[in-house]
């Protein structure tokens, strides 16, 4: 058996013509390693309006993993880390690396015929409990927000995440505010507490805003407000805290398990949220959730891209003790990007479950990688930034 590298594609994929700029619904950006003996391994990247600078960081990371021995992740990713200076504060190097790194996970898994997961600990759970996102399209006002709320309940549901605050940016407007509160008021009452809220902040607030925010929802109870300061101002996490009651969840610009620790241990997070796919990869989160275990602090990556990286999600939250909670798009991608992978996972009634085919588990669909394959930047709109959820940045 070899375990050379012998073969590296990077890809990229979208739907020509399409023109929301969401990255959760337009390009996503892969690696396909394959092996001297036919092996082939996937990881994905992060877009949102830097799919081409990743891309090219994908191009400079091949260098490093070229004729490689994919079981090396530790000597791989640090040798990529030896010669790139700027990676500890780049995410377009971290996400590049971060995709070979999964793809490499998925290759030693099939490698020894076992699911990642059990090359990480094992098994802690069959099933993980998921929260959709991506539901609450052109959603204003607290009528629209309630109508399609009901239909995610339909499906299975138990939590759902969204953004009440419209256009409100930095600054929050008392017309603002009361929107937001209507909308997770009606949800709250017309959905009942068997349901869990979760408030989106997209990182976009000052200080007092924030605060106004998070003291005028306490009374509603999320399970969480994620990123509600602009992620520079961080030190104001610690004074927020002093007056929202709601916990706070923060972690997809993170970008190793070292600015985490920091986060961690000043006591400026409630629950982590990394991306796998932009700080490090499978092995680096694994350490991250346990440096938030020895804290109390609960785990729920943030996965807003394709079904890789959900794959390469699910395989670490089956490993974990501290485990809270999986973001999930699935059920709102456009179909090109439902269809890109035809097995390896499931998900049933607001529960993820994982096959237990070896490496990622996944089973990539060849014809999409043809079908949609795209060159250059992802769509733009000028009316909203590519954060939000298509046609919410607006007043209500």
């Amino acid at each position: 058996m070899s375990s050379k590298i012998k073969n590296i594609e990077i890809l990229e994929l979208g739907e020509k013509g399409r023109e929301i700029s969401s990255p959760w619904s337009s390009t996503i950006l892969l690696v396909k390693l394959t092996t001297d003996d036919g092996l082939v391994g996937f990881g994905e990247a992060p877009t949102t309006l830097m799919t081409l600078p990743v891309k090219e960081s994908m191009e400079e990371v091949k260098r490093f993993f070229q004729d490689k021995d994919f079981f090396n992740v530790e000597k791989n990713v640090r040798e990529f880390y030896t010669h790139s200076f700027y990676l500890s504060k780049s995410m377009e190097a971290t996400s590049a690396l971060s995709a070979f790194e999964i793809a490499s996970w998925d290759l030693i898994g099939k490698a020894l015929g076992a699911p990642v997961y059990n090359l990480l600990g094992g098994e802690v759970a069959k099933k993980h409990r998921a929260y959709a996102n991506g539901w609450y399209s052109d959603c204003v006002t607290p009528d629209d927000f309630l109508a399609k709320a009901k239909k995610v309940v339909s499906q299975g549901f138990t939590a759902m995440k969204f953004d009440p605050f419209g256009d409100n940016y930095d600054q929050l407007s008392r017309k603002g505010l009361r929107n937001a509160v209507d909308i997770v008021s009606t949800l709250r009452n017309e959905l009942g507490d068997e349901v869990d809220l979760l408030i989106e902040c997209h990182g976009r607030f000052s200080l007092k805003a924030a605060i106004d925010a998070g003291t005028a929802l306490d009374p509603y109870e999320p399970l969480f407000m994620e990123e509600p300061l602009h992620p520079e101002l961080e030190i104001g996490l610690l004074e927020l805290k002093k007056y929202v009651r709601t916990p706070i969840a923060l972690g997809e610009r993170l970008l190793n398990k070292a600015d985490f620790a920091r986060f961690i241990s000043q006591g400026m997070v409630d629950i982590i949220q990394p991306d796998l796919t932009n700080s490090l990869g499978i092995l680096e989160n694994k350490k991250t959730a346990a440096i938030a275990e020895a804290f109390a602090i609960p785990v729920a990556f943030h996965n807003a891209f394709g079904p890789i990286q959900t794959a390469a999600s699910l395989n670490v939250d089956t490993t974990l003790n501290n485990f809270l909670i999986q973001e999930s798009f699935e059920a709102f991608w456009p179909d090109w990007k439902k269809n890109l992978v035809r097995s390896g996972y499931k998900l049933e009634k607001g529960y993820f479950t994982l096959s237990g085919k070896p490496g990622l588990g996944i089973d990539v669909n060849e014809k999409i990688l043809e079908s949609n394959a795209v060159d250059g930047m992802e769509p733009y709109d000028p009316k909203e930034p590519p954060w939000v959820v298509s046609g919410t940045f607006r007043e209500a």
